[in-house]
């Protein structure tokens, strides 16, 4: 076992947490949760995205909560821009941290993006040559990276091609995402070796695992176990794509956390100050959140 000594853990609630909630939190509220979860310890914090308000209404005050943000030094907040449009606003808004995305399967593509594929990766690499010649840090996310409801099962080399030209392009680091949670630790495993097998360093790539199947704490011990030291989760395990079906929330923040700090692995995150922002959380959307530890730390 390889594991790290610390784990960078990108909190991703504001922004893949919200968008598929039927309740639409305030600008306020929303900014509550990020200096809440700020407070709690982390480092990187998903603001919002800058995608289309008619597609994603309840992030449609994206370029409000920037502007409004107040920045806690030593703590980034990357914003998701779907397109060159997107940037513009991202940047006009004050951003400085930004992540793309494709999706490694044909057809989530056509549904989250309306265009195939390739026509989607070559979109994304002209927002992030625009992205890093304006001098902002770059993330490359790719989504359905181990199967995908409608197209079975993705191939690894797909996924690896995709990391090659967003690195090649200038993104500073890559995000795997299993959108739908069907990843068993052997799904990442074999994942993670074809990234290595192509030269492309574990400290270049995060996970971003959803616990559809119960299969997110698993996947990511796996994922240490190789050697990886970034890690995407929510808050409550609130979240989940709202173009994919079957597609239920992320893994949760303090159950991550939990895991981590039992296994002497830092993260220099208070788990029960995480377990009070869920319960806060859960106030705000009328409903009990999934997160296990909070649920057990909140007694």
């Amino acid at each position: 076992m390889t594991a790290q000594r610390r784990v960078q853990i990108l909190e991703v609630s504001p922004r893949d947490g919200l968008q598929a909630e039927e309740r639409t939190l305030s600008t306020e509220a929303k900014l509550e949760l990020i200096a809440r979860l700020a407070d709690a310890g982390h480092t990187a914090i998903e603001a919002t995205s800058f995608v289309s308000p008619s597609a994603v209404p309840q992030l449609a005050d994206a370029a409000e909560l920037l502007g409004r943000l107040e920045r806690k030094p030593g703590v980034r907040y990357p914003v998701l821009v779907p397109n060159e449009r997107g940037l513009e606003r991202a940047i006009a808004a004050g951003a400085n941290d930004v992540a793309v995305f494709v999706s490694a399967s044909e057809s989530y593509s056509k549904k989250n993006l309306n265009r195939g594929r390739a026509e989607a990766l070559e979109g994304a690499l002209a927002v992030v040559g625009r992205a890093t010649s304006a001098g902002l840090r770059v993330r490359g996310i790719t989504s359905m990276v181990v199967a995908d409801p409608w197209d079975g099962p993705t191939d690894p080399k797909t996924v690896v091609d995709v990391g090659l030209r967003f690195l090649d392009a200038g993104c500073d680091d890559l995000s795997l995402g299993d959108t739908v949670g069907y990843g068993t630790p052997a799904d990442v495993r074999r994942l993670l070796e074809a990234h290595a097998a192509a030269g492309i360093g574990m400290e270049r790539i995060g996970l971003h695992l959803h616990d559809t199947y119960g299969q997110g704490l698993a996947g990511v011990l796996a994922g240490i176990e190789m050697g990886i030291a970034n890690v995407d989760a929510s808050i409550g395990g609130i979240g989940g794509s709202p173009f994919a079906k079957h597609a239920s929330g992320n893994l949760a923040t303090e159950d991550v956390v939990w895991m981590l700090d039992g296994m002497g692995i830092a993260t220099g995150l208070d788990v029960r100050k995480l377990a009070a922002t869920t319960k806060w959380m859960a106030g705000q959307l009328g409903r009990e959140l999934p997160g296990r530890a909070a649920r057990a730390l909140n007694g």
